[in-house]
């Protein structure tokens, strides 16, 4: 059985993230991650935020942070804004930031010359975070500076493994043309956090989403074995390189509720994953 820890993303709850905290923990999840916008409005409040954790039972798996990495004008901000971040997150117990970068995308992909930048601002974040205790994981994201194959690859190599770390998000690399297991299997000396999600197939059955609430379109991205990503597959390279940090379960948009959505996924994960969630197993 993996020794990983299994996190959730209260990015369905929005701005409600007391109420997600609630229904997370009601659900048996022991960590969480939440908007950093959310997080940092509690910066100058830290024993409150401190406070809502202890109350519901939930430890901060990680913070998201990152930037244009590619606009070399905003070098300075972004490394000072990630080492905000990083340092929030340390003083609430949590030792990982997400590194996501930002849109638009440039017409025909980043050039190599906007690589080189972002790698720069990546490597200096990184190095300020670990300062703090914090590893900084690059997460790749859809409609970003960094989203296709090439553009990890070179941004990976461009920067020091020492400090920079990889967020592997199995969604993000599928839907970018990309092999999860075959990503993750390159990098796996620097994983360090990841997101796993699923994505809804382009011709879906819509038979097999029982928590629908309606005829409304399906979303890109959906519940964990909804979709068409072969999850034991991912478990099993996560088995093979010894991986024992954070899963963190992410569901963008819910097609009934949010909690229902995270249900779906702990049950999942459980069952057919056999990887403990909740206290229940």
């Amino acid at each position: 059985m993996l020794k990983m820890k299994v996190s959730c993303h209260l990015i369905t709850w929005e701005e409600d993230f007391v109420k997600g905290m609630e229904e997370a923990s009601s659900l048996g999840y022991r960590a969480c991650e939440t908007f950093t916008r959310i997080a940092l409005k509690c910066e100058d409040r830290s024993d409150e935020f401190k406070a809502l954790f202890e109350k519901y039972g939930l430890v901060l798996s990680a913070l998201y942070g990152g930037g244009r990495f590619s606009d070399a004008s905003q070098f300075h901000e972004t490394v000072a804004y990630n080492a905000r971040v990083a340092r929030f997150a340390a003083q609430n117990g949590s030792d990982r930031i997400v590194l996501g970068p930002r849109g638009p995308r440039t017409a025909g992909g980043t050039t190599l010359e906007e690589l080189k930048t972002a790698a720069r601002v990546i490597n200096e974040s990184a190095k300020r975070c670990f300062d703090l205790g914090v590893k900084a994981c690059l997460h790749p994201h859809l409609n970003t500076e960094i989203q296709d194959e090439n553009e990890l690859d070179a941004i990976m190599e461009m920067t020091d493994p020492n400090f920079v770390f990889f967020c592997p998000d199995t969604a993000h690399l599928t839907k970018a043309g990309m092999d999860p297991v075959t990503v993750m299997r390159r990098y796996k000396d620097r994983i360090a956090y990841m997101h796993i999600k699923d994505v809804t197939p382009e011709e879906p059955d819509r038979t097999k989403f029982p928590i629908l609430s309606g005829d409304e379109a399906l979303p890109i991205f959906c519940e964990l074995g909804l979709g068409s990503i072969d999850f034991p597959a991912v478990v099993r390279l996560l088995e093979e390189i010894q991986y024992d940090g954070w899963m963190t379960i992410e569901i963008d948009q819910s097609t009934s509720t949010p909690r229902n959505s995270l249900m779906v996924c702990r049950d999942y994960v459980e069952q057919k994953l056999s990887i403990p969630i909740s206290n229940r197993m």
